[in-house]
C-alpha cells in the first residue's frame, strides 16, 4: 500500500503543473489542497519512517493546510518551489550529517564502495543540491512574474528534462570513470 501511495505522489508531482493549468478555472484551490493533502497524509501514516520523511510530509501538509485556508490560485504555483526546497534540504543535510545521499543510494547496489567512490558521491550530491537550488529559484521566479503557461511548461516539462539530463550525464560520467585505471 505504501508503494502505491508513493507512486500516486510521484504521479501527482509529475502531473501537478498540468492539473493546475487546466483545473484552475474549474476547481477551487481547496480541492487541490484536499487531494494533495490526502496523499501526503497517507504517506505519513503508511510509510515506514525514513530519515527526513516525517518532516517532509509535515511541511507538505502545512502547505496543503495553508492552501486550503487561503484558497489562493497563486499559492498553488508555489508547490514546485516547496518540493525543490525539501529535496535541497534532504540532499544538503546528508552532506552535513552524512553519509551523502548519493553514497547511500550507491551502497544499496554495492555495499562495499571503493574508497575513490566516496568523494565522487559527495560531489554528485553537491551537484544535485545546486540543481534543486537553481530549479527552485526558477520555479519561484516563474511563480512571481511569468504567465501560467510559462510556469506550466517549465515545471511540467523543462524541469523534468533537465533532471533527466543531469541523471543521464552523471550516469555517462560514472561509466567513463569506472573504466579509467586507478
Amino acid at each position: 500500500m505504501s508503494r502505491l501511495i508513493g507512486l500516486c505522489l510521484a504521479l501527482a508531482g509529475l502531473g501537478y503543473p498540468f492539473a493546475v493549468y487546466y483545473g484552475i478555472e474549474h476547481l477551487s484551490p481547496r480541492v487541490f489542497a484536499l487531494l494533495l493533502g490526502a496523499l501526503w497524509l497517507a504517506r505519513l501514516l503508511l510509510r515506514p519512517a525514513a530519515p527526513g520523511s516525517r518532516w517532509q510530509a509535515l511541511a507538505a501538509l502545512l502547505f496543503c493546510a495553508t492552501l486550503a485556508l487561503a484558497d489562493s490560485a497563486l499559492l498553488l504555483r508555489w508547490y514546485p518551489v516547496l518540493m525543490n526546497a525539501l529535496l535541497l534540504a534532504v540532499f544538503g543535510l546528508s552532506l552535513r550529517y552524512g553519509p551523502p545521499l548519493i553514497e547511500r543510494l550507491a551502497r544499496l547496489r554495492s555495499p562495499e564502495l571503493p574508497a575513490a567512490a566516496i568523494p565522487y558521491t559527495r560531489r554528485v550530491t553537491q551537484v544535485w543540491c545546486a540543481f534543486f537550488l537553481g530549479n527552485g529559484l526558477v520555479a519561484a521566479l516563474l511563480t512571481l512574474w511569468a504567465p501560467l503557461a510559462w510556469w506550466t511548461l517549465y515545471n511540467g516539462l523543462i524541469a523534468y528534462l533537465l533532471m533527466g539530463l543531469l541523471l543521464g550525464g552523471e550516469w555517462l560520467l560514472r561509466q567513463r570513470k569506472m573504466r579509467e585505471p586507478a
